[in-house]
């Protein structure tokens, strides 16, 4: 399963990727910059004007190497795949409990008050660690209204109302994002989720990132044989990975947003990293942008105890390993699916 760290990040607009013999070779100004065995990558993501031979295509789909376009600021354009792995009747008893509205509310509850419970714990940690009195007793007060929203997500009878839970413990979340900031930053003030563009440099940052997040779930719903479109929360979109964002929101807060605090805090990355287009959108410059993807894969290979299963693992495997436990549930071979809860 470590395979699945083994992502290839082509950043650099202009580049060329085809395929040679069994590898693919990345060329920049017709000159060959990088060559890696296809058998050594889970997956490649090329950001903004990046072009592909139809060999490396093909190649890649056989191979069962992800490769996924995506805008210059992290947005998901389109991925190329081969034939799906897995077991057909787990696929169809996903698309059976998919389309029963008791069977997805018992799943979707599990990301939502996941989700809730570990953007709560990111906030109580925040406000231990402080140095603000203000600040921590903002903190405090959000988690305290959060965990009203897990009780409340865990008891919901509809999946509707749980999205609209979910929508109320996400403002109350981003209400007190502007406290998690170390007193020495300057330049970086939040005021609300924008997504598409982002509209600050906050929100280019967790664009970023959860682009990413929705990259390595894709690869973990593919390779567990489950069907990355159809999920339970995520409702069926033409072009969107439903499952893939199901499963994301574990983890959106203890990996993507900890990560984009830790960045700022730590002055990493500044005011000027950043660019505004004519449309307003706000995107990372190009040298910043691989210094959060290093970052990126640097955390994905911390270590961790898994919650559920008791056993130490590396935090880029967490989302396979989720992906394979719901996978466990469909078939039967568990009573519960078991989110993933920090601790």
């Amino acid at each position: 399963m470590k395979r699945h760290l083994n992502t290839l990040f082509v950043t650099t607009e202009g580049s060329y990727l085809k395929k040679d013999g069994q590898a693919v070779v990345v060329m920049i100004e017709k000159q060959a910059k990088l060559r890696l065995p296809l058998h050594n990558l889970d997956g490649i993501v090329c950001f903004g004007n990046v072009m592909c031979s139809p060999y490396l295509m093909g190649a890649c789909a056989k191979a069962g190497v992800s490769l996924s376009f995506l805008t210059p600021y992290g947005g998901f354009v389109a991925a190329v795949n081969g034939y799906s792995p897995g077991n057909v009747l787990l696929r169809r008893e996903q698309y059976r409990q998919a389309d029963d509205s008791a069977s997805t509310l018992l799943i979707a509850r599990q990301f939502v008050a996941a989700k809730i419970t570990n953007s709560r714990s990111v906030l109580l940690r925040a406000a231990r660690d402080t140095p603000r009195t203000s600040s921590a007793d903002a903190l405090r007060g959000a988690a305290t209204r959060l965990s009203y929203n897990v009780d409340q997500s865990l008891k919901c009878k509809e999946v509707e109302t749980l999205r609209g839970i979910e929508g109320d413990a996400a403002n109350i979340y981003f209400s007190v994002f502007n406290e998690l900031y170390s007193p020495q930053v300057k330049g970086f003030h939040f005021t609300h989720r924008s997504r598409r563009p982002p509209l600050d440099h906050i929100n280019a940052l967790l664009s970023f990132l959860y682009s990413m997040l929705t990259h390595d779930a894709r690869s973990a719903c593919e390779a567990s044989g489950l069907d990355a479109a159809v999920g339970f929360l995520h409702r069926d979109r033409p072009g969107r990975p439903g499952l893939s964002l199901d499963l994301i929101e574990e983890f959106r807060a203890f990996l993507a947003d900890r990560l984009v605090l830790s960045l700022i805090n730590r002055r990493q990355i500044q005011e000027k990293d950043f660019e505004v287009t004519d449309s307003g959108a706000v995107l990372l410059k190009e040298k910043p942008r691989k210094e959060v993807l290093a970052a990126w894969q640097k955390r994905k290979q911390d270590t961790i105890t898994h919650p559920f299963l008791g056993e130490k693992t590396t935090v880029g495997l967490l989302v396979h390993l989720q992906a394979r436990l719901l996978a466990r549930y469909l078939r039967g071979d568990i009573d519960e699916y078991p989110p993933f809860i920090w601790k």
